[in-house]
């Protein structure tokens, strides 16, 4: 985990000239919460479209970035589209590729087109999943220490880290990992290069021109990449997973293992929450705060949803309480008005004015049902604990403390799902205004009917 210091695109500049050839004639910051360039370089009469891709500031990576470019320049070696990688940049650190054509999303295609699109990153996925592990353990790409334990080594690096950066009580996480590790998948001995965090990628006349954000990408069990892919179907729309892991099975001749699947897609849904655990209660000055609470707060609901869909029961809702007027309000009115009205002509400027327009919105919804709220979570508590924790800060320990002492045997499975569904409910409902984009949810598809 690297912040970018001030010379950062001058440093860069000078790399691409003196390793690439040629002169930057563009170069400009992705505006996101991860240092990323994009760059024009003019090269013996050719225009080389270049992406430089630099470390997290807001977590450590769970896989480190020179492994990241490694296990993306053999995928590309091999077949599979990624953008091709031109080398290593140590200060800052980064790596630079190809900056490829096409779309992340279906927004401008037909429903032909998206299937013909999903159907080609399908073979792809068929195609990774069968190529011969020797050259990724010749480079030095992790696997599990035990064929066995292939679908398990990802999620203990996320938990490593975790636990590294843990200060503060994390009742939610404690319950689920301790569900976790009582119903770990069981990959049955495959391994196979996969990407994880899958369906990320570039398409373009109905055919994919590669698959992106590989930062995720080890050894591990082929069916994480079937599970995974559901989350970021929730805002991109790939198609009926029942249909589409059955074109997988055809595609790679072996039947998909749909036990396997559903335990490895709630372990996904913890990853973000993993990750940016220590980051939301002490952000970097970097940190887009309110992108990262959104992430935690969808994923949150998927791993109560999911574990609600296997321990077979209803999901209880929460009501929305009567927003208060705060003596603060008039400020943080003004405050969101001011942010709204910002303009200015420097992209990246606008996308830090707008980290601050939500956060004040967030701030601003807290004021109006933030302490309501805090109170029916501590209510909760009180008929779980059968006491009522004096503070919020006392109810996250107190929940904890219980969360630890049942993790053994899951006896309080039903009553603690319950529980955080409703302490994530109450969360979603402050990232905003009601019914802002960031406080809307969209589950994820279900494994039964």
């Amino acid at each position: 985990m690297q912040a970018p210091d001030s010379n950062a695109t001058e440093n860069v500049t000078a790399w691409l000239e003196a390793h690439i050839g040629g002169t930057v004639v563009r170069i400009a910051r992705q505006p996101r919460w991860r240092p990323v360039w994009f760059a024009d370089v003019d090269r013996d009469g050719e225009r080389l479209e270049l992406c430089v891709r630099g470390d997290r500031t807001d977590m450590p990576l769970i896989f480190p970035l020179d492994h990241e470019m490694r296990f993306q320049s053999l995928l590309h070696d091999h077949g599979i589209p990624t953008a091709k990688v031109y080398g290593w940049i140590e200060d800052p650190c980064a790596y630079v590729m190809d900056r490829v054509p096409g779309r992340e999303d279906f927004a401008q295609a037909t429903d032909e087109e998206r299937r013909a699109v999903v159907d080609d990153y399908l073979h792809v996925l068929a195609r990774l999943h069968q190529l011969d592990l020797s050259p990724f353990l010749a480079a030095g790409i992790i696997r599990a220490l035990r064929p066995e334990e292939s679908g398990l080594i990802g999620m203990q690096r996320y938990e490593r880290m975790y636990r590294s950066q843990k200060r503060h009580p994390e009742p939610f996480m404690e319950f689920c990992l301790g569900w976790w590790r009582r119903h770990p998948p069981d990959s049955k001995g495959r391994q196979a290069p996969v990407v994880w965090d899958s369906g990320q990628f570039h398409h373009q006349g109905g055919r994919i021109t590669a698959v992106l954000d590989l930062e995720l990408g080890h050894i591990g069990d082929p069916m994480m990449d079937l599970a995974a892919w559901r989350i970021r179907d929730t805002v991109i729309g790939y198609g009926d997973f029942r249909q589409l892991y059955a074109r997988y099975a055809e595609l790679t001749g072996a039947p998909v293992d749909l036990a396997a699947i559903r335990r490895h897609y709630f372990a996904f849904t913890l990853t973000n929450q993993l990750a940016f655990a220590a980051a939301l209660r002490e952000p970097a000055p970097e940190s887009d705060l309110m992108m990262n609470l959104r992430w935690c707060g969808e994923t949150n609901l998927f791993a109560t949803e999911a574990l609600a869909e296997s321990l077979d029961i209803e999901l209880p809702t929460v009501a929305m309480p009567e927003p208060r007027r705060a003596p603060i309000a008039t400020a943080h009115e003004h405050l969101v008005r001011l942010l709204r009205m910002l303009e200015t002509d420097d992209e990246f400027v606008r996308y830090r004015a707008r980290i601050g327009f939500r956060l004040a919105r967030h701030l601003q919804r807290y004021g109006e049902i933030g302490d309501s709220l805090a109170d029916a979570d501590l209510d909760d508590l009180h008929r779980l604990l059968g006491k009522r924790p004096a503070t919020w800060q006392d109810g996250e320990a107190e929940l904890e403390r219980f969360v630890l002492a049942d993790a053994a045997t899951g006896r309080h499975d039903e009553a603690l799902v319950a529980v955080f569904h409703r302490r994530n409910l109450r969360a979603q409902l402050l990232l905003g205004p009601a019914g802002s984009a960031m406080t809307r949810h969209f589950p994820a598809q279900r494994f039964g009917p």
